[in-house]
């Protein structure tokens, strides 16, 4: 029985801003974490299945799933690695990232770790390409648990997000399209597209990933929106027009909102409409899960009336 729509495989991360006054302050980070995070806030049943240390840092991210209504049954506590955490520093020119992730609680998933009671709960099943890059058991635990999705029948979805100081290309490349080529749902970016398949065109990329099978195929556009393809249609809509504070974590607030929206039975061309808002809203205030909107600001920044209960175009208010 479907108890979730979304079952998430990923890394979270504790992060770590420095403050003018050179102090740090503490906030949240892993794209599986913060994806959860904002399709929660748009009504999604959302479950997670990583493992955090025993440790504050661990503590922390348990608290703010726990917050935001999602479902920890399978988040693993583990005393043979740290939770991950990165910082970032200021300096003259920008921002700088510094991960402390390697041989981390999250890194150490294996394939044992998802069980199919987990699967067979779930209306999708979520991961990235990080969780293929961060460790070879991790990648196994996305790639069994993907398996298993398609022989239970459950949906599977994966965001590329291509981290090259993770794993190099030439490694990259096959690893991910592997993944991709059988999702019924995936998320590719623009720059991720140029460096995977040297392809610039959105709609040359949608093509490109459902010539490989991926069933829905979402191009994120940065500055020049975002298209979708669904079988023979795509659906291409413009950038929207915002005051862009701090883009952290857009990419997967646009990947929350999709997968909220499919799930609850939206057309691709509306959950893309959706994405796109959720993703521009994202950037008008700093920090990741700080920035991602609840449903009453998303009406809200849509012009339509608040929606309680129904299930058209993922208006649903179900927890």
């Amino acid at each position: 029985m479907t108890t979730c729509d979304i079952l998430a495989i990923g890394e979270p991360l504790r992060e770590l801003v420095q403050q003018e006054d050179g102090r740090f302050t503490g906030g949240f980070g892993g794209d599986t974490s913060n994806m959860l995070v904002a399709a929660s806030r748009l009504g999604a049943r959302c479950a997670y299945v990583t493992a955090i240390g025993m440790d504050a840092f661990g503590d922390a991210l348990l608290n703010l799933w726990t917050s935001e209504g999602i479902d920890c049954r399978y988040v693993r506590r583990r005393s043979d690695g740290p939770t991950g955490a990165y910082i970032i520093a200021t300096g003259p020119e920008g921002p700088s990232f510094t991960y402390l992730r390697k041989g981390s609680a999250a890194s150490l998933m294996s394939a044992a770790d998802i069980t199919d009671e987990a699967i067979r709960s779930a209306g999708f099943v979520h991961a990235s390409g990080i969780s293929l890059a961060i460790s070879p058991s991790a990648a196994d635990a996305v790639t069994s648990a993907f398996a298993r999705a398609r022989s239970f029948g459950v949906k599977t979805s994966f965001d590329t997000n291509m981290r090259l100081k993770l794993w190099p290309l030439d490694a990259a490349r096959p690893g991910i399209h592997a993944v991709a080529a059988g999702v019924d749902v995936l998320k590719v970016s623009l720059e991720d597209a140029q460096l995977l398949c040297g392809l610039s065109e959105p709609h040359a990329i949608a093509r490109h990933y459902r010539g490989l099978g991926a069933r829905r195929v979402a191009v994120t556009l940065g500055a020049h929106g975002a298209l979708i393809a669904d079988g023979l249609d795509m659906t291409l809509v413009p950038a929207i027009d915002v005051p862009c504070i701090d883009a952290t974590g857009a990419g997967d607030a646009f990947m929350g909102a999709l997968l909220a929206c499919l799930a609850d039975g939206a057309s691709s061309a509306e959950a893309l409409r959706v994405a796109n808002a959720v993703g521009a809203i994202s950037t008008m205030k700093r920090g990741a899960i700080n920035a991602l909107p609840r449903r009453e600001e998303l009406d809200a920044f849509l012009g339509r009336p608040p929606v309680h209960g129904d299930r058209e175009a993922g208006n649903s208010t179900r927890k």
